[in-house]
């Protein structure tokens, strides 16, 4: 394949069997690869998400140059099936065939203030994704395997949250552990 062009594909990720299927929100990342924002070799890419509420994991995620509908088709059946699936204003979720009931709120981010969070977490975390970061993803196969390795332990560590949460309810913000112990 070219390099413009990506495979039509979901990744598979590591879910805890404790995951809530109740609700999922999605939500979509715009950034770029190839070159610097405005700059000719520039590619728009997005970064799909959808996450579960309890514990708050990424369930399936998908890297393309445009907000595909077959990939976000893809992502959708990839992941386990939710009762309830929330999304903001962006059009391309109204085609798409989910499991459950689909929640569309274009007013305001109530019902995706999670998922909102946890881009906002991929952005934080990964150099490649800051906004006015120096470092920047020259092939989308990069991005990719840097948002798989860091997908993963980001749901082992969302996982341990919540356990020690029920063992500690008083515990607050404070872990005795962080995302990098997950990584391996």
């Amino acid at each position: 394949m070219g390099e413009g062009r990506s495979k039509k594909r979901a990744i598979g990720l590591w879910i805890s069997p404790e995951t809530e299927t109740s609700a999922f929100e999605l939500d979509e990342v715009h950034w770029f690869t190839k070159g610097r924002k405005n700059h000719e070799n520039g590619i728009n890419t997005y970064i799909m998400t959808m996450i579960s509420r309890k514990p708050r994991q990424i369930v399936a995620f998908a890297v393309d140059n445009k907000c595909d509908q077959k990939l976000i088709q893809l992502m959708v059946d990839s992941a386990p099936p939710a009762g309830k699936y929330y999304s903001d204003g962006f059009y391309g979720y109204m085609s798409i065939d989910f499991p459950g009931k689909y929640y569309r709120n274009p007013h305001n981010k109530n019902d995706t203030c999670r998922i909102e969070s946890t881009n906002a977490d991929l952005r934080h975390y990964i150099a490649g994704l800051r906004r006015k970061s120096r470092c920047f993803f020259r092939k989308v196969t990069t991005l990719k395997a840097v948002l798989y390795v860091f997908i993963n332990a980001y749901n082992k560590f969302g996982e341990a949250k919540e356990k020690y949460r029920k063992r500690n309810p008083d515990c607050g913000r404070d872990f005795c552990f962080s995302h990098v112990d997950y990584i391996c």
